[in-house]
């Protein structure tokens, strides 16, 4: 099973389309690193003391964090330069320049960084706690008491900073969850999340009710538990930027098992999962080799005949039927992800 479930807190969160930010695009500029000194040792009962310039001081750096309570980079929304200060010059008397303080900029858990012209993944941050350099910060100059030798006693030179970095760079949130709701509007995503999780989605019964990913803790047996994320619904042409189209596509690409949904008074089961199949492949054909689980949703509002005739039609996948407003079939759904992460595990 995903070991990011122990990173969650035993709560729900809930985003609005408000506030729900997983894209930012930043100017980050670490520090140049300081200035070698160039100084005479001048005092009165030495006065060709020789050489005692200083180091300059390191540049500060920029560092990504992860941040477990955090669910969006909606802090960063309005952050469109984040600059971290140069280091200071050395000085005589062998005095080695301040070091730039370092900027740490704290993400969610599933935050990349990549440059914005070539898509090209820099950095990613998946752990609490976790710290990685973003730019680092330009190294301090040796002052001329290092450059001192037997042959060059006084040395009359010291060694400039190393410029820091300077450069656009996006970051880009992924949820993070073990199992990801795939399927059309309004197939009973968001029912679900509430039926076996405390969060609490919007829910209505017209499409694209769910505009931002939500995620739930599902509780197993004691203290067991796995994420669950209810992904905004997937229309035929998503991958093109149809319907809420790519933004919320790379979401999928977290999730340690595909749970498909898809009613049971769909007009044809087998073409719906193949649709949703397609849209993904299209996407990122990797998310093909993920685990699949397909789940017939809203069985309440179906009769025997009807039951009976989906099951002679189903695509060949693992399949389980429930109902998240009479609970039937939850905690055998429950069962078989959590035997299924393990496994995965």
């Amino acid at each position: 099973m995903s070991n990011m479930t122990g990173l969650f807190y035993f709560k729900y969160t809930i985003m609005s389309e408000t506030n729900f930010i997983d894209y930012v695009k930043i100017l980050f500029k670490s520090g140049h690193g300081g200035a070698g000194s160039v100084h005479m040792r001048r005092i009165k009962y030495f006065p060709l003391g020789g050489p005692d310039g200083g180091n300059g001081g390191k540049g500060g750096s920029i560092i990504l964090k992860g941040n477990k309570q955090l669910w969006t980079l909606l802090h960063l929304k309005y952050t469109k330069h984040i600059y971290a200060k140069d280091g200071a010059g050395g000085t005589g008397d062998n005095s080695t320049g301040a070091n730039g303080p370092d900027i740490i900029v704290e993400v969610p858990l599933g935050t990349i960084a990549k440059n914005p012209e070539t898509e090209e993944k820099i950095i990613e941050i998946t752990e609490h706690g976790q710290q990685i350099v973003l730019m680092p910060g330009g190294r301090g100059g040796m002052g001329n008491a290092y450059f001192k030798t037997a042959t060059h006693r006084t040395p009359r030179f010291a060694q400039p900073g190393g410029e820091g970095q300077e450069d656009w760079v996006v970051l880009e949130l992924k949820v993070l969850a073990d199992v990801g709701l795939v399927g059309f509007p309004n197939a009973g995503k968001s029912t679900l999340l509430a039926s076996v999780t405390a969060a609490k989605p919007k829910i209505a019964n017209y499409p694209f009710t769910t505009l931002v990913p939500n995620l739930g803790i599902v509780k197993y047996h004691g203290d067991s538990s796995f994420v669950m994320a209810d992904i905004p619904g997937i229309i035929e042409g998503a991958h093109e930027g149809k319907g809420l189209g790519l933004r919320f596509l790379r979401h999928i690409e977290r999730n340690s098992v595909l749970l498909f949904m898809i009613p049971i008074d769909s007009p044809s089961i087998k073409k719906e999962y193949k649709i949703l199949l397609n849209e993904l492949e299209k996407y990122n054909p990797e998310l093909l080799d993920k685990t699949r689980i397909l789940t017939i949703s809203k069985i309440d509002t179906a009769d025997e005949a009807l039951l009976r005739n989906v099951k002679k039609k189903l695509p060949d996948v693992d399949t389980v039927f429930i109902s998240s407003v009479t609970g039937e079939g939850l905690d055998v759904l429950k069962k078989r992800l959590w035997t299924v992460l393990n496994d995965e595990a």
